[in-house]
């Protein structure tokens, strides 16, 4: 991942997909990043370990940048 060289560079993560028959690690790692349920949505700093565990859970998730100011 190139880095940033904005710095206030913010990603909202929703989660799209089912947690239900997921992996226990794909669960915990949602739960990490605070989406409970379908539909939930948070804004998190982009950096790389928040970038980590979305890489984790990149097929349940869609991941939008949004602009700080």
């Amino acid at each position: 991942m190139p880095a940033k060289s904005k710095k206030n560079v913010k990603i909202k993560v929703t989660l799209v997909g089912s947690l239900i028959d997921s992996k226990p690690v794909h669960k915990k790692t949602a739960r990490a990043l605070g989406l409970r349920r379908r539909g939930a949505s948070r804004i998190h700093d982009d950096n790389p370990v928040i970038r980590g565990m979305i890489a984790k859970v990149v097929h349940l998730v869609n991941v939008e940048e949004v602009s700080n100011g």
